[in-house]
């Protein structure tokens, strides 16, 4: 029997994991499988965190900024970790900014944004302009979106932070595109962080860009896990099969998750959502039994089948 998010979250655990993060400078402490080591600073991170593009660019509408305040709540009660947002994703740093006001203990939260902008004049107000709209003087992570004028941002990036105003630098593209320039630029560029598009289906990643992830010590970053809710759907149709239990999943967004965070390479993915339950059946992926490399090949031949 199938059975839908909804009936798998009434079962799911709200406890916090407890986790202190780089949003107040320190190292986490937590579970095997929960976190991963951030290479080039030995820092730890949740492997789930939150991503916002769409659905936290709700504008003034209380109901939905309630909502969104919500699931940050719910965030850093599960421990927290990444947030990552950009000023291409409309009111979404704004919504952050009031989430964040509401909690009591912003610490568990590593603050993660971006650069988006043609003019390389420009990129210093707009990343002033971010860390007004999240109420924060410092981010944990900034990186150029979409590749867009990276040379120019990454040198200001850079500058930023070795003069201690800033933790991390890194560099995005999504959809699998741009996979060649990106390769130039993780061999070139002494990255901390690199955002790519990976899940059960988009597996370009595999190829080159995760391997040299890991012999050059850039964490990863991933987007479009279920590629905005769709392979969700396109998988509930079918029943789990059998070995979704010998992996901790009880459903098809932990299946999901799971291959993706399972990855030795991947440092964090960033499933979006203004739910609370999806928040919490996602944090919960991140726990438990992961897959090994046999299953993963097993997961893999699977799912391109159904």
């Amino acid at each position: 029997m199938t059975l839908s998010r909804r009936d798998v979250l009434r079962g799911l655990s709200a406890a916090s994991a407890g986790m202190a993060l780089g949003g107040a400078g320190r190292a986490a402490a937590g579970g095997p499988g929960d976190w991963r080591v951030i290479p080039s600073t030995g820092a730890r991170l949740p492997v789930v965190g939150l991503g916002s593009w769409i659905t936290f660019n709700v504008g003034q509408d209380p109901v939905l900024r309630a909502e969104c305040a919500e699931v940050i709540a719910a965030f850093a009660e599960e421990g927290g970790g990444m947030i990552d947002c950009s000023p291409m994703y409309g009111s979404a740093q704004e919504t952050i900014g009031y989430g964040l006001s509401r909690l009591t203990d912003r610490s568990t939260i590593f603050s993660a944004e971006k650069v988006w902008t043609s003019a390389p004049d420009e990129g210093p107000d707009q990343i002033a302009q971010a860390a007004e709209n999240w109420g924060l003087r410092r981010f944990d992570l900034m990186q150029v979106h979409n590749l867009r004028a990276w040379e120019a941002h990454l040198g200001h990036l850079f500058a930023m932070k070795a003069e201690g105003r800033l933790g991390h630098v890194g560099i995005t593209t999504s959809h699998g595109r741009r996979h060649d320039l990106l390769e130039r630029i993780m061999r070139e560029q002494p990255l901390d962080f690199v955002q790519l598009t990976y899940n059960a289906l988009d597996r370009e990643a595999e190829a080159r860009l995760l391997p040299l992830a890991a012999e050059r010590g850039i964490a990863v970053i991933v987007n479009r896990p279920y590629r905005r809710g769709a392979l969700v759907a396109r998988f509930a149709r079918h029943p789990l099969p059998g070995w979704a239990g010998e992996i901790g999943a009880q459903s098809w967004a932990q299946v999901l998750l799971k291959f993706v965070i399972s990855h030795p390479a991947v440092t964090v993915a960033i499933p979006a959502t203004r739910q609370v339950a999806h928040l919490r059946e996602n944090k919960a992926a991140g726990r438990g039994p992961l897959p090994d490399t046999a299953m993963r090949r097993r997961m893999a031949s699977d799912l391109a089948r159904l």
